[in-house]
C-alpha cells in the first residue's frame, strides 16, 4: 500500500515504535510482574492509532486511518470469534469431566514415569491439532501433577516433552495453533496443504522426546486411584466439536465464506444441545447446566491480548516499518532464512505478533515457503518455556516444577529437534 505520509523517521514512527517496545516488555515480564499480558499491550494499540490519526487529521487524508483501523479490526474480530467458539467447546467438556475421566483412567492403569512421559507426550501431539495447544497441555500437565507430584525431576521433564509435542502437533492443523489459524484465515494455504507438515512435526517432537527419555526414571509412581465418570452429554459434545470443525472447513473450502463462520454455527450445536442437557438435569436431578458459563470462562486474558498485538502491529505497519523489516529479511535474507528466523524471533517475542507481521508484509513466496513459516512459527516457541502459550501457561500450573530455567537446559536438545523438523520438511516439500 502506498503510504500518504511515511512517518518512519517522524516523532510520531519513533514514539509509536517506543510505545510498542516497552508494552512488549511487560508482556514478556508477566511472569515476574503478574501484569496480565492483555493490558499493556490494548493500551499501546490505542496509543499508536491515536498518534496516527493526530498526524492525519491535519491533513486531506484523514479518513485513511480509520479505513485502515477497520480492516485490522476486522481482521481480529474473525480471529476471536473462532477462538470464542473453540475455547466454548473446551470448557463445555471440561465442565462435563471429559478431561478428568482421561486422569482418572490414566492414573488407575499405573503406568511407570517413563510410560506416562511417552504417553502424554503422544497424546499432547494427536490432541493438539483438534483442541489447541494450549488447552491440550494444561489438561495434560494436570495428569502429570496428579501422577508425579513426589518427583519433580519427572514433572519438569514430562511438562517440557507436553510443550514440545502440543506445539508440534498444532503446527499442522489449523486448530491447533494461532499461527497456523492465521495463515489458514488469511488464505494463504488451503486446508489440506497442512498436513504436508505432519512428517516435519512428527521429527520436531521426537528428536528431543527420544533424548529425554533416557533421562525419565522407570519407576512406578505411588498414587489413590480417583474414579471419575463423564457426565451426561459429555460424549455428544465431543462429536458437536469435530462436527464444528467439518462444519467450518467446509464453509471456506466449498461455500467460500470465512471459517469463523462454520464455528459460529457449531457454537449454535452447543446451543441447542446445552438447552437439552439443561433440561434432562432437572429430570435427573442434576446440577443445572448453563451455556453461557462456559461462555463466561473463555480466556478472555488472551482474546484481548490478540486485539491488542493485531491492531498495535497492524498500527506500526501503516506508519512504514514492516516494509523495511520485509526488504530487509525476505528480499536480503531469502525466504528460507527469513522464515528460520521467524522461528527463532518466536522462541523470544511469542509467535503471534511475529506472524502477524509476516501475513501484514504479505511476501510473495510460494505455499512450500508460507509451509516452513507455519512450521517454524508453530514449533520455534518450544525452544523456550516463555514463546508458547503453552509453555507460560505450564510455568503458572505446575507449581513451580517446571520453570524458564529447568526448560532452557533442554534447548540445544529442542533446538536440534526444530533445524531437524526444517531440513526434513525441505527434503519432503520443497
Amino acid at each position: 500500500m502506498e503510504h500518504i505520509i511515511n512517518l518512519t523517521n517522524h516523532w510520531a514512527g519513533f514514539s509509536a515504535l517506543i510505545i510498542f517496545i516497552v508494552a512488549y516488555g511487560f508482556v514478556m515480564a508477566e511472569e515476574f510482574t503478574h501484569l496480565r499480558k492483555s493490558k499493556p499491550v490494548v493500551l499501546a494499540a490505542g496509543l499508536i492509532w491515536g498518534i496516527v490519526a493526530f498526524v492525519y487529521s491535519s491533513t486531506p487524508h484523514y479518513e485513511i486511518v480509520e479505513e485502515e483501523i477497520r480492516h485490522s479490526f476486522l481482521e481480529y474480530a474473525e480471529l476471536a470469534f473462532f477462538l470464542l467458539v473453540a475455547m466454548t467447546y473446551i470448557n463445555a467438556l471440561e465442565e462435563r469431566n471429559v478431561f478428568n475421566s482421561l486422569k482418572s483412567w490414566l492414573i488407575k492403569k499405573q503406568f511407570s514415569y517413563r510410560q506416562l512421559f511417552w504417553i502424554t507426550g503422544v497424546l499432547a501431539f494427536f490432541l493438539s491439532p483438534l483442541a489447541d495447544n494450549l488447552t491440550t497441555a494444561l489438561v495434560l500437565c494436570a495428569v502429570v501433577l496428579a501422577v508425579g507430584s513426589s518427583s519433580p525431576k519427572f514433572v519438569g521433564l514430562a511438562c517440557i516433552n507436553i510443550v514440545v509435542a502440543a506445539n508440534a502437533g498444532g503446527a499442522f492443523s489449523p486448530f491447533g495453533d494461532i499461527t497456523t489459524l492465521m495463515v489458514w484465515q488469511a488464505g494463504q494455504l488451503e486446508f489440506t496443504q497442512f498436513f504436508a507438515l505432519v512428517i516435519p512435526s512428527v521429527v520436531n517432537y521426537i528428536i528431543p522426546a527420544g533424548i529425554m527419555h533416557f533421562f525419565v526414571s522407570n519407576h512406578k509412581p505411588d498414587i489413590a486411584e480417583q474414579d471419575i465418570s463423564i457426565k451426561f452429554g459429555g460424549r455428544t459434545i465431543i462429536l458437536l466439536g469435530l462436527l464444528t470443525i467439518l462444519t467450518a472447513v467446509s464453509f471456506h473450502n466449498f461455500l467460500h465464506l470465512p471459517p469463523v463462520f462454520g464455528m459460529m454455527t457449531g457454537l449454535a450445536y452447543l446451543q441447542l444441545y446445552g438447552y437439552y442437557i439443561k433440561r434432562k438435569s432437572k429430570l435427573l436431578n442434576e446440577p443445572s447446566y448453563d451455556f453461557f458459563e462456559n461462555v463466561a470462562r473463555v480466556e478472555w486474558d488472551t482474546l484481548l491480548f490478540f486485539f491488542g498485538v493485531i491492531l498495535a502491529v497492524g498500527g506500526l505497519g501503516f506508519i512504514g516499518y514492516l516494509e523495511y523489516v520485509s526488504a530487509f529479511m525476505y528480499t536480503d535474507l531469502g525466504a528460507t532464512n527469513a522464515n528460520i528466523l521467524v522461528g527463532i524471533l518466536s522462541a523470544i517475542v511469542d509467535n503471534i505478533p511475529v506472524m502477524f507481521a509476516v501475513l501484514t508484509m504479505d511476501p510473495t513466496m510460494p505455499d512450500s515457503q508460507w509451509l516452513l513459516v507455519t512450521l517454524t512459527a508453530g514449533v520455534g516457541g518450544s525452544m523456550l518455556s516463555i514463546g508458547s502459550a503453552a509453555g507460560v501457561a505450564l510455568m503458572g500450573q505446575s507449581k513451580g516444577m517446571y520453570t524458564f530455567f529447568g526448560h532452557l537446559k533442554w534447548t540445544p536438545v529442542i533446538a536440534l529437534g526444530y533445524f531437524a523438523s526444517i531440513y526434513t520438511h525441505i527434503l519432503l516439500n520443497f
